[in-house]
């Protein structure tokens, strides 16, 4: 039986209030990595507060895809996803 992967899209709440989107196959080692200051530039500079949001994709260019358009969200359209109000665009 082969294995299938799974990627996750993730929205990290900074300390200073802006949000952190990124990608990964193995999420509780990226965060473990955003902590340590490891995981990004930005996140080693504002800090991490805590994992905002994640959804599985499987596949890494469906995940990649959503993480750009992620990106491209101005910060109130990421809290609406965060918070539910908004639901998975796809």
């Amino acid at each position: 039986m082969q294995n299938k992967w799974h990627w996750y899209v993730y929205i990290i709440e900074c300390l200073d209030g802006t949000y952190y989107t990124g990608m990964t196959w193995n999420i509780s080692n990226r965060l473990d990595q955003h902590i340590s200051k490891l995981g990004s530039k930005y996140t080693a500079k504002h800090g991490v507060k805590k994992l905002a949001y994640y959804e599985e994709h499987d596949n890494l260019e469906n995940a990649r895809m959503r993480e750009i358009q992620i990106k491209d969200w101005s910060q109130s359209k990421k809290l609406k996803l965060i918070s539910g109000e908004w639901k998975k665009e796809w």
